[in-house]
Parts: structure tokens; sequence; C-alpha cells
């Protein structure tokens, strides 16, 4: 995409932040420093919302755990033997099979929006954690149909799902925290995106998608 100043505004920078948060979470067990700065994150406890419930629930888990015993929580949940107790694929969700037609058609998008992956990134693109990474980028970058199609396409229809299996595996403890506030997240960003359809008129260009230059180069772990 060519280079312009964008307004973003508040509420955009916040949600880019929870996308960029929850792929942190999502990509590898949270590091001290992580876990620190979610101990001390300031949280109006009388605010009775679901996001808040969830970033309360999350600040007390983050106080409970060290990163070395997340890091056997994450591969057991993520990893495992073989296989992890959940996959964290968008495919996986919308298809039941890994490697099928919604990967081909989130590379061609990537492709088109000007995210390139890089050799040494071995997860497929469609990782839960690099889906979240992308829609941050998109929120500060892009224009708002950009983002909806995105949403739309490798987004909307699974998200809930993943939330909901990730908060029932057997090993997630704080990661159940995770998949807490990933809920609660993703509930507004559906209200969003469907105020969003509304605003947006009919002849909205954009047939050809603009490319965007990543703040990163990481599409997955």
């Amino acid at each position: 995409m060519t280079e312009q100043v964008r307004e973003v505004s508040e509420n955009d920078q916040l949600r880019a932040d929870i996308y960029h948060l929850l792929a942190a979470l999502l990509r590898s067990q949270p590091s001290a420093e992580l876990l620190e700065f979610l101990q001390n994150l300031e949280v109006d406890a009388n605010d009775d919302s679901e996001m808040t419930k969830a970033w309360l629930a999350l600040k007390l888990a983050a106080g409970q755990f060290s990163s070395d015993q997340l890091e056997d929580e994450y591969f057991n949940i993520f990893l495992g033997v073989g296989s992890g107790e959940i996959l964290p694929y968008g495919s996986w969700f919308m298809t039941g099979s890994l490697m099928d037609k919604p990967l081909a058609l989130l590379r061609q998008d990537l492709m088109q929006l000007g995210f390139e992956r890089e050799e040494e990134v071995k997860e497929p693109e469609d990782h839960v954690a690099a889906l979240c990474e992308v829609m941050g980028i998109l929120i500060l970058e892009a224009p708002g149909y950009r983002q909806l199609a995105f949403y739309q396409r490798h987004i909307g229809s699974w998200i809930e799902r993943f939330c909901d299996t990730l908060a029932a595996t057997p090993s997630a403890a704080f990661y159940a925290t995770v998949a807490q506030l990933a809920k609660a997240f993703f509930a507004i960003e559906a209200n969003e995106f469907e105020q969003l359809s509304l605003d947006i008129p009919v002849n909205c260009p954009g047939s050809e998608a603009e490319k965007i230059t990543p703040t990163t180069s990481e599409l997955a772990s």
C-alpha cells in the first residue's frame, strides 16, 4: 500500500493492541516480561462487562504462573508429541482439514496485501496467532473495507469455536483465561464489523487489493 498518513482513533489503536497481545499469547508461552505487564494492568473492577471480567481473570492468572510453567502448558495445548490438544489453524476449523482451500485463499489475499512469509517460518499462514497479527496491522494501516473483507473471509466464521475449544482443552489453566479474553474481544469485533458493513457504500472502491507494508515480517510462529 502506498505510504500515507492515516489517522488512527483511540479505539482502533486499542483494538490493534489487543490483536497483537493475542498474537503474542497464542504464538508461544508468555515471557516473564509479558506476564509482569499483564499483572500490572489497570482494570476497572466496577465494570461488569464480559471484557472486563476477562481482563481481570487474565491479570489474576498472570500472577499465578511462571513463564517456565507456561512453556509446558503451551506445548501440551498447541504442539504436543505429534499433535497438541487443539489445532490452531483456520482451515481446520472451517473444513476439518489442514492445508485446504481456505489456506490457499488466505495465501492469495496475503500476497495481494503485500505480506510475505519468511523462509524459516514453518507454521501455515492460517495459524490463529498469524491471523491476529495481520488484523492488528490492517486496523492501523488499511481502510475499513479491507479489514472487513479479511475478517469475514478468514476469521469471523470460526473464531468463537476456537475460543470455546481452547477453553475446554484439558491442559488449559492460564490459557483458559486467554480464551475468555479472546472470546469477549471477538464478540465485540463481530459487532464492530457488522456496523462497519452497514456503513460501507455498495460502490466502495477496492476490487484490487492495495499492498500493505507489515510492521512485522512474522506471519506465524
